[in-house]
């Protein structure tokens, strides 16, 4: 497994709040996954009120 660092931002109260975090992942479009379903899970987002940037292996 790789990591990939993931880096977007998500939507708040406040407008946008920018966020990077690393992710093992077997390739790019898994570690995409699992940002989203990260992201919404602590912040009760859906898909579309996050944008991913940059995915980049380590």
């Amino acid at each position: 497994m790789s990591q990939f660092t993931v880096s977007g931002r998500f939507k708040s109260r406040d407008g946008y709040a920018p966020f990077e975090t690393t992710i093992d992942a077997e390739n790019e479009n898994v570690a995409r996954e699992h940002a989203f379903s990260q992201l919404g899970g602590r912040h009760g987002l859906k898909r579309t009120e996050i944008e991913l940037d940059e995915v980049s292996e380590r």
